[in-house]
């Protein structure tokens, strides 16, 4: 399967379960991994022909300005459902880190969905 990506996108939002988190937008980093045939695009030098990374990051930026999510794992979840949207998108990674929780270690989640 080839796969086209978006890596390391920096995007704040207020999201998080705790009570100070509710309040204040937070620094997310948000990745992606499309699993999609890219064969005629590579041949036709054509953009119709793959999944455009506009596409992608306006779609991220969709879902995190949306609403206000509690835990990571539903913004995930609801980042893969809106690339799925996408005929040619037959899987989808979405990996999510938090950047300013703690000073020693990076939470976050990854998640692999197929159509």
């Amino acid at each position: 399967m080839d796969y086209v990506t978006l890596d390391n996108f920096k995007i704040s939002g207020v999201h998080g379960h705790h009570e100070h988190e509710r309040h204040v937008e937070q620094e997310f980093e948000v990745s992606l991994k499309v699993g999609c045939d890219i064969i005629a695009a590579g041949k036709s030098d054509k953009l119709p022909d793959t999944i455009d990374f506009d596409f992608l990051r306006s779609s991220v930026e969709s879902v995190f300005k949306d609403r206000s999510y509690y835990l990571v794992e539903t913004l995930a979840e609801d980042i893969a459902t809106a690339i799925l949207t996408d005929a040619r998108a037959k899987e989808i990674t979405v990996s999510i880190k938090k950047l300013a929780v703690w000073p020693d270690a990076v939470p976050g989640v990854i998640i692999t969905r197929t159509r």
